[in-house]
């Protein structure tokens, strides 16, 4: 019944495009053969109305006696024997018209003889009715040419009102049997897309379209059951996914707190606050052993202590299988997720084990910085005292000879050395218990930098000029204070030995590669001069080293210092190296 059915309506619309498309054909294919045939007529009438021009040329040749006589002849010849008019012999062309060319051949092979006789004057008789011919001829050919042309356009008008008409029919048979159900469907569609399954659409017909349409209101009433199913099944999902979106946005807020670059009482109560926060959780406490005292107790939420009630839970904070503390917290409906807590669990083993780390390299960063305090105590300080010991001893010999005018003298000249020493030896003292002092207490290393320059400022006339695009955040701890305390060494000296007048301080960074220049415009010295190391120089070499770093000191005689510092930034340093 389907494919009986189905058939009526693609069979009607087949055999009228069938039937548009012979239309088509066979218009266009007479329309094709007409054209090309007609393609000669032009020429060929063109070649016969030339004739006529050609045979009165001829008569006025042999008025004129022309030398161009036989020349014409020949040229009348190859017209008469042209290609378009030896077409006229085809099967398609009129015989009458086919007659007149082959009278035309013999009436000229006739008046071919009279012009090659003797008597040519004889043709100047003959070649009226010559033309007279031609002219009755070159009327048949367009006569010819214009009947084509006008069956093309009969046949032309013929097909495309055939073809007009069966595209209307067609047009309107699909309107009222497709279209218009087609329609239907559509806006039904829309219906459902609008998440409206409540569609019943009419059957007008037992066509396709009619099957169709009932089809589509058996698919609408059970896309409307899987719907609703879909709708339960997807807002549990929802309801699961938001629950793992918290839980997930929970854990990084939580982990984000152990990329703090000192991780604290506040990071831990961050983590806690997370936990609390979570469905299921009414309380949370957080107890971190502490080595020779008392825990630390952190708590969030409700009052939770050790076995409150059947509620409460414990889980043991460990890593690397050293114990760390416990983590407590109370529970509620719905339960918290276990995995969940197991990883709020690694989380605060992390922070807490991190913590002691950063703690314990503290401490070895006091240590080391003590030792280093005590390295540059001993290269300056302990040697200027060792020198004031040894002129002592030479001042107590020369006393016990008083007496003696040359020991006096010389005492004096001991105690004058004396004097200078000791006050060289505060001063060393005074400057390294600044440098000691110095600390990044402002809140940044631009500001710190800058506090420097200012206290050195007050101490020198010489204008000192800072330009530093370094920040804070782009270095380590350690490479800060080391900077500052190169910075400051490199300017003392500029000050105190360079006697300097312009001093241009530059902190640099270009694809993570930082430098930092001093440049002053002082008395300078030779490279090889034995008080370099006098300046400092040493101590500010082993600071560069420990920032993987190269020094370079350009001087030269009257010509100004240039210290130049240049190391490859890397947050990787090991923070025991201050």
């Amino acid at each position: 019944m389907f494919k009986n059915v189905k058939k009526s309506v693609t069979r009607t619309i087949a055999s009228a495009m069938m039937l548009i498309l012979l239309l088509s054909v066979a218009t266009t294919g007479f329309a094709i053969v007409t054209l090309a045939s007609s393609l000669n007529d032009a020429e060929a009438v063109n070649v016969a109305g030339s004739m006529r021009m050609q045979s009165y040329r001829l008569a006025h040749d042999i008025q004129s006696e022309s030398v161009d006589y036989a020349s014409h002849i020949n040229l009348f010849e190859g017209s008469i024997y042209s290609p378009s008019m030896r077409a006229l012999q085809h099967w398609s062309v009129p015989k009458d018209i086919t007659k007149d060319y082959y009278r035309l051949i013999l009436r000229w092979h006739e008046l071919k003889l009279v012009l090659e006789s003797q008597d040519r004057a004889q043709y100047l008789v003959l070649v009226a009715g010559f033309v007279q011919q031609i002219d009755e001829f070159v009327f048949k050919l367009q006569n010819y040419s214009e009947q084509k042309l006008i069956n093309l356009a009969w046949i032309g008008g013929l097909g495309l009102g055939g073809i007009l008409c069966l595209s209307l029919f067609v047009v309107h048979f699909v309107r009222i049997e497709v279209v218009r159900p087609l329609r239907a469907l559509v806006f039904a569609s829309e219906q459902i897309k609008n998440r409206s399954f409540e569609v019943t659409l009419n059957v007008s017909s037992d066509n396709e379209m009619g099957i169709l349409t009932r089809t589509f209101n058996r698919m609408a009433m059970d896309l409307g059951k899987l719907y609703r199913g879909l709708e339960q099944a997807v807002d549990e999902k929802t309801r699961k996914l938001q629950h793992a979106n918290q839980s997930l946005q929970v854990l990084y807020d939580s982990s984000q707190q152990l990329t703090a670059s000192r991780i604290s009482q506040e990071n831990f109560q961050a983590i806690l606050q997370h936990i609390a926060s979570l469905e299921g959780i009414r309380a949370v406490m957080l107890e971190i052993d502490q080595i020779g005292e008392s825990n630390w107790i952190l708590t969030e939420g409700e009052q939770c202590h050790y076995g409150c009630d059947s509620e409460c839970h414990r889980k043991t904070l460990t890593l690397d299988g050293e114990h760390l503390g416990y983590l407590h917290w109370k529970a509620g409906l719905p339960c918290p997720n276990e995995a969940l807590i197991d990883n709020f669990v690694q989380i605060l083993s992390r922070a807490v084990y991190y913590n002691r780390a950063q703690r314990q390299a503290e401490q070895l960063l006091l240590m080391e910085e003590r030792a280093t305090i005590a390295r540059e105590l001993h290269d300056s300080l302990a040697q200027a005292l060792s020198y004031l010991k040894i002129q002592v001893t030479l001042l107590k010999r020369n006393v016990k000879s008083i007496p003696d005018e040359r020991a006096i003298e010389q005492t004096n000249q001991v105690i004058t050395e004396l004097d200078t020493g000791l006050s060289a030896a505060y001063t060393q003292l005074r400057e390294l218990l600044t440098t000691f002092r110095l600390t990044i207490k402002e809140g940044s290393f631009a500001q710190a930098l800058q506090e420097m320059v200012s206290t050195l400022e007050e101490q020198t006339p010489a204008e000192i000029l800072l330009k530093n695009e370094l920040s804070s955040t782009a270095l380590d701890a350690h490479q800060q204070v080391h900077l500052l305390l190169l910075v400051r060494e490199a300017t003392i000296n500029a000050i105190k030995h360079a006697q300097a007048r312009y001093i241009e301080i530059q902190c640099l960074e270009s694809d993570g590669k930082i430098t930092v220049t001093v440049t002053d415009d002082g008395i300078g010295f030779e490279q090889q001069d034995e008080k370099l190391n006098h300046y400092g120089m040493s101590i500010m070499q082993e600071r560069a080293t420990r920032l993987h770093g190269k020094l370079s000191i350009d001087a030269s005689k009257n010509h100004g210092c240039i210290v130049r510092l240049e190391f490859q930034h890397s947050k990787e340093v090991n923070i025991g190296n201050v």
